[in-house]
């Protein structure tokens, strides 16, 4: 593994901060959130003096990672211990993880280490110990934090900066069915939040800065929280690390097929089965000029082996199963276009990782997927109805299969367009945040002009 993947972090010689960053899942080994955490973690400490405020179960990962002063760990009891796996039963129905119950009953192991994390440390922000306070994660926009009150009422007023926090996306009309299946009609319980949980408006009514993963859940929270649009901004809570940069050599060829790649979960909303189907659609001569890779697992894996197995599709669909995400980067390598046609995304990290890969993409239209693919980067298709999309699945797959040239072209513009979505980059937009945030801090709190995507 190179010395970027090792967590090795780069140091600037003169930093102008001092922060405390309250980040419960921060953990280079896994994926998804904790991930992100780390992610943002070693970014701001590329120009910040840095103290991380996380849970214990990231100790192990964070220590083999180098990390081994100026953090807190939570110790997390036995009691929390035992009613996660209370939770866990609870919210698991056939099998599946019903997630807004998980998310509703996890509340009360967050109340603990917010808890903590106010005792720990109120007495330091109250002296301005510190320059700025950042919190994020959990990433879902509905948490409070109980450290911004004593931001506000210290003996110095230090600014406190929310997020990104994501989330929320609701499925496409046209896939409502498929929202059943994963419990779309509890997300209501979210709305109790406002109300019920203490705290959780007077964060999002007092934070300095709130960073939205996505419009949607920009769009949201200013409708929600009326009069705090103008400290509200943008910034995606995914990025790419630079070893994806360096993965722009498409790998030797034993044929001249098009090698197509979906990465992700097989469970329905992620539109696998419905590549797939698009890939059966086509003739016998087209699907020979084409090769798919399904690297992933989940609910949907069997159904889809012996569809594929059924269709008379063996030779044209391999299944490689889970791999870990360090390893993610030769599966681009080994591609030419990618497929990711879930109809309900709010983040979809492996969307820029391809990009930076020199990947097109097709996605659907809905969600963060739809932000960072453009016209000229990739394909985007309208969540109108499984038909439709299937349909225009084949379509894209049968064109870009006989044009190499724009496939090419779209390849060079997916390449460029990454470029913002790299974590060295978010690393200057932050540092520029906590200068705006400083500045502001006890004035109006309206955010100077931010960087657009």
């Amino acid at each position: 593994m190179d010395r970027e993947m090792n967590g090795a972090m780069p140091q600037k010689s003169n930093k102008k901060y001092k922060v405390l960053l309250v980040i419960e899942s921060c953990n280079p080994e896994l994926s998804s959130v904790p991930l992100v955490g780390y992610n943002f973690f070693k970014s701001i400490a590329q120009f910040a003096n840095v103290h991380l405020v996380t849970h214990c179960r990231n100790r192990s990962a964070l220590s083999r990672f180098g990390v081994a002063s100026n953090v807190t760990y939570y110790e997390q009891t036995w009691l929390e211990n035992v009613y996660y796996r209370i939770i866990r039963r609870l919210s698991t129905f056939r099998g599946q993880t019903v997630w807004p119950i998980r998310h509703l009953l996890q509340f009360p192991i967050y109340f603990f280490f917010d808890r903590f994390v106010s005792k720990t440390f109120s007495s330091s922000v109250k002296r301005g110990d510190y320059d700025l306070v950042h919190a994020l994660t959990p990433i879902m926009p509905r948490y409070p934090y109980r450290i911004l009150r004593f931001c506000r009422n210290g003996e110095h007023r230090t600014p406190f900066i929310l997020g990104p926090v994501n989330g929320g996306v609701p499925f496409p009309e046209a896939f409502k069915r498929i929202g059943h299946k994963e419990f779309s009609y509890l997300n209501w319980l979210r709305r109790l939040g406002y109300w019920m949980i203490p705290g959780y408006r007077y964060t999002y009514l007092q934070a300095d800065i709130i960073l939205s993963g996505s419009t949607y859940t920009d769009t949201w929270l200013k409708s929600t929280f009326t009069g705090s649009a103008d400290r509200m901004q943008i910034m995606y809570e995914n990025g790419v690390p630079g070893y994806f940069y360096q993965n722009t050599e498409r790998q030797e060829r034993d044929s001249d097929k098009l090698r197509l790649l979906f990465l992700g979960r097989l469970e329905p909303y992620k539109g696998c089965d419905m590549l797939i189907e698009a890939i059966a659609g086509l003739t016998v001569s087209e699907r020979q000029k084409i090769k798919l890779a399904v690297v992933g697992d989940g609910s949907q894996k069997a159904g889809l082996e012996a569809y594929v197995e059924n269709s008379d599709l063996s030779d044209t669909v391999e299944f490689r199963g889970w791999i870990a995400h360090s390893e993610v980067r030769h599966e681009y390598a080994a591609s030419d276009l990618f497929c990711f046609p879930s109809v309900r995304e709010f983040g979809g990290a492996v969307v820029m990782e391809a990009m930076a890969s020199g990947l097109p993409c097709i996605v659907v239209d809905n969600g963060g997927i739809g932000e960072y693919v453009t016209e000229d980067s990739g394909v985007k298709i309208s969540p109108l109805g499984r038909t439709y999309v299937i349909e225009k699945l084949r379509q894209h797959i049968r064109r870009l299969a006989n044009d190499r040239a724009q496939l090419g072209d779209l390849a060079r513009c997916a390449r460029v367009r990454s470029e913002l979505f790299s974590w060295d980059r978010k690393s200057r937009e932050l540092e520029e945040v906590y200068d705006r945030a400083l500045v502001t801090c006890g004035g109006t709190g309206k955010l100077a002009p931010q960087s657009t995507y």
